[in-house]
């Protein structure tokens, strides 16, 4: 099996239930579209990213050191329900969204979601328009410069 940690890969987790699937998927192929032109113009690979549900990253312990997103509330994606206790705030606003980060760059991991998926969207329209998605890109060490 070729190594994880040698690929210039990143995984954006979106839940497994169908709303998820239904609601939350698409806003992560945005994620993935954006992250892969910003990399590509960074890094001297193309980068891999790859879009995986919530219980096949929380059973792959292998994976864990990937740099990842999570896209979807607690309520539908067990990753951002497992992190939202684990990661600070980037930037929340109280029953409304929650965007979970280390802004220093430090922690690979990510989490963006809304109270429902309208609120979700804006999330994931905040997390990028403010700079926070091209923040999360520089935990790519090559993608330094």
């Amino acid at each position: 099996m070729e190594s994880i940690e040698s690929r210039d890969m990143m995984f954006i987790v979106t839940g497994a239930c169908l709303k998820a699937e239904r609601m939350d998927r698409p806003l992560a192929d945005r994620i993935r579209q954006i992250a892969y032109q910003t990399l590509l113009k960074r890094l001297d690979s193309e980068p891999d990213i790859v879009i995986l549900s919530d219980i096949w990253y929380l059973n792959s312990t292998d994976l864990h050191q990937t740099p990842t997103i999570s896209v979807g509330g607690p309520g539908v994606n067990h990753l951002s329900a497992y992190w939202q206790s684990r990661l600070p705030f980037a930037l929340m606003v109280e029953n409304v969204l929650q965007i979970q980060m280390d802004v220093k760059g430090a922690d690979h991991r990510c989490s963006v979601w809304g109270m429902d998926h309208e609120l979700t969207v804006e999330a994931v329209d905040t997390f990028i328009a403010k700079g926070h998605l091209d923040r999360f890109l520089t935990c790519f060490p090559k993608a330094i410069k």
